[in-house]
């Protein structure tokens, strides 16, 4: 049998929905207070101790229009009259925006460990310092540099059925939303246009650097290919003078055997060599030009690595020391401006050369300056004021709860105490 005193002990520990509503009914408004209270605390925090979020547009913005129109006429008479004739009119626009996607990607891969490289420069600021180590992880750029699609994953499902040309747009980059925050509105300014700057500066390094790694490549691995080609052609020539020879001497041999045949056949077919001698001698010389023009294109391609290699001796010394591509850029322009006036006037290969590497420096620098560029000045706010605002209601009012639950216990337990 249980006791009496135990019935009332039990009776006691339990909570009963009407004692809920007795607790509401005495503490709602110590609840209220404390839930003002902490609003006020959240707001004073938020505007004391709230940090401010900066944003940078980066627009994408490189247009490019072609135009080209193509007119061909042939005439060729060779004892049998044609007469061909061809209109061709091209017009094409197209829109090159400075980066793409894949471009993009590439970037957001490698800018981390170069802002990684740049924390090795004593001359920074702190505040360039603390910037760094959070570029230097990769979830900084995916959390913080936004692009901006031509067509949303949402338009896109619903355009696909209209057209397929979508499919270009939909991986189009508009612009770059560059997002930094900081204590105050002027260092959230600044933290953002250093962003911007360094993406800038540092996305034109990377793409500078693997032109240079190019054209080492080239230098080293094409060279030897091209000499391998210059020996076969040489081969070959070598060949073919002799062939020549022995034809021309055929030739004055039977003087009359210089009919020329109207029908079209392979010189390499096994039935060529019935051939006229005369039609043979004309093929041979023929195939004799093409080597030699051959081997001038080759010697003139190796001209012009050589002239490269000259380039990459000056300008490797000062990529490996200029972490700002925009100014590498510039440095090595200096450089191609320099060789290009020690060539002389008639080396118009050598001066084609140059004028392609001109080109693609050329088109980095544009790319990462007009190309990516800010037409408005970037913009902040305070940010987080609802969060901080909720936060303080939250842990204000669970404070006062357990108060005021802890001041109920211990008054039912004072009774309890006394009782005989």
């Amino acid at each position: 049998m249980v006791s009496l005193d135990q019935n009332i002990q039990i009776e006691q520990e339990e909570i009963s929905l009407a004692d809920i509503v007795e607790f509401i009914q005495e503490s709602w408004k110590q609840l209220v207070l404390a839930g003002i209270a902490g609003a006020v605390l959240g707001c004073g925090g938020w505007y004391f101790l709230g940090s401010y979020k900066a944003e940078l547009i980066l627009l994408n913005n490189t247009n490019t229009n072609t135009n080209t129109n193509t007119n061909t006429n042939t005439n060729t008479n060779t004892n049998t009259n044609t007469n061909t004739n061809t209109n061709t009119n091209t017009n094409t626009n197209t829109n090159t925006y400075g980066l793409d996607l894949v471009t993009w990607r590439t970037l957001q891969k490698s800018l981390p460990n170069l802002a990684n490289q740049r924390l090795a420069d004593k001359k920074l600021s702190p505040e360039q310092v603390d910037l760094y180590k959070q570029m230097r992880e990769p979830i900084w750029w995916s959390k913080n540099v936004i692009p901006t699609f031509a067509i949303s994953k949402a338009d896109a499902k619903e355009l696909a059925a209209i057209s397929k040309d979508l499919d270009n747009a939909s991986t189009t980059i508009l612009s770059l939303n560059i997002l930094a925050s900081a204590n105050s509105k002027e260092a959230s300014l600044e933290k953002v246009r250093l962003a911007g700057l360094f993406l800038k500066t540092g996305g034109a390094f990377i793409q500078v650097k693997s032109l240079l790694n190019s054209y080492e490549s080239e230098a080293i691995g094409t060279v030897a290919i091209i000499q391998n080609q210059i020996t076969s052609t040489e081969i070959e020539q070598a060949y073919l003078l002799d062939r020549a020879k022995s034809l021309e001497d055929l030739h004055k041999r039977f003087p009359g055997s210089a009919n020329i045949v109207q029908q079209v056949v392979d010189l390499k077919d096994s039935g060529a060599k019935y051939l006229p001698i005369t039609t043979q001698i004309i093929a041979v010389n023929n195939d004799i030009n093409q080597n030699k023009e051959k081997l001038v294109r080759l010697n003139d391609r190796l001209n012009q690595i050589a002239l490269f290699k000259t380039f990459l001796t000056e300008a490797l010394p000062i990529a490996d020391q200029e972490l700002d591509g925009i100014l590498l850029s510039k440095s090595l322009l200096t450089i191609e401006e320099k060789l290009r006036k020690n060539l002389a006037p008639s080396d118009i290969k050598s001066r084609q050369a140059l004028d392609q590497l001109h080109a693609q420096l050329l088109s980095i620098e544009v790319r990462f300056t007009k190309g990516l560029e800010a037409n408005i000045a970037p913009a902040t706010k305070k940010t987080g004021m609802l969060k901080t605002t909720a936060a303080g209601i939250a842990i204000a009012g669970f404070l006062m709860l357990v108060f005021l639950l802890g001041r109920k216990i211990i008054r039912n337990l004072k009774p309890s105490a006394h009782r005989p």
